[in-house]
């Protein structure tokens, strides 16, 4: 069932029928070949994709996102197999999927959830979500973001270094 949606999230209105809502999480920092690929296998679950894009003030089990929180949302919803992509609640994970009410939720090879937990949490807020982990795994050089960063910075911090110093 998909509902009608505006820029600032998910709305329970003009519900439709017969349509398989999934929902994927992440923080999407620096999108690279892993991101698509995740949200290419996500949506193959269903009709309808949301991604639910982690807030700075929740990333807590890796460092902080580099690019603000509005950008990575903006940049997720232009992906291909995204339909739409809100920013998560600043307080309580699954107030976003209790308003989606989604069909299927995903979770990456490497997402830090422990998918029982999250199935005893959900049942207690009466969400009947299916929970997938999806086990495929992009590989490339730089299919992570902490991997781009690191070369960015071991190519670029030098000559950056040499022109401070310069000034």
């Amino acid at each position: 069932m998909i509902s009608s949606i505006d820029n600032k999230g998910f709305k329970q209105k003009d519900r439709f029928t017969n349509v398989r809502i999934v929902v994927a999480t992440g923080t999407f920092d620096i999108i690279h070949p892993g991101h698509i690929r995740f949200l290419e296998e996500a949506k193959k679950l269903g009709d309808y994709l949301v991604v639910i894009v982690a807030r700075e003030k929740n990333v807590r089990h890796k460092p902080k996102p580099v690019i603000p929180e509005e950008q990575r949302r903006r940049v997720v919803e232009a992906l291909k197999p995204v339909d739409k992509a809100i920013l998560g609640d600043l307080n309580d994970m699954f107030k976003p999927i209790e308003e989606i009410k989604p069909d299927v939720i995903v979770l990456g090879y490497d997402q830090h959830f422990d998918e029982e937990w999250l199935k005893r949490e959900l049942e207690k807020r009466g969400i009947k979500s299916e929970v997938v982990r999806i086990n495929v795994k992009e590989e490339c050089e730089l299919c992570s973001s902490a991997k781009i960063l690191e070369r960015i910075l071991k190519l670029k911090a030098p000559e950056h270094l040499k022109q401070i110093k310069q000034l």
